[in-house]
């Protein structure tokens, strides 16, 4: 159940895990290893620590951000834990301009790597 995320606008400065994500768009969910609740913890701390990034909304399962561009264009981050609790549903988008240059994409694999890096099983 990833709906609650938003849908990729109908340009290419977009990734989502949405099933229903276009291809050009589409990214895999950040996997979830040990319990859930802490490494949702992590990716809320993960996020806070990005560069000129602020939370604005989080609950227990959810996360919204912006992530601002060195240039301060802001770029809107999503988080869903979903209810399985075995994966984090995950978007993030410019809210300007056509293309990002990968910038969207990095994101998400930076916080990848960060989960996996520091996840129980590794």
């Amino acid at each position: 159940m990833n709906a609650t995320l938003p849908p990729c606008p109908a340009r290419p400065n977009c990734v989502c895990s949405r099933d229903d994500a276009p291809l050009r768009n589409r990214i895999e969910p950040l996997a979830v290893a040990g319990d859930p609740a802490v490494a949702f913890a992590r990716l809320k701390a993960a996020v806070a620590a990005l560069p000129r990034t602020t939370i604005l909304s989080e609950t227990d399962d959810s996360l919204h951000a912006v992530c601002r561009t060195p240039m301060g264009f802001p770029d809107d981050f999503h988080a869903k834990l979903r209810p399985c609790g075995r994966a984090i549903d995950v978007r993030s988008a410019s809210r300007y301009g056509w293309h990002d240059m990968g910038v969207n994409r990095r994101r998400v694999e930076g916080l990848r790597e960060v989960l996996e890096t520091n996840s129980p099983s590794s």
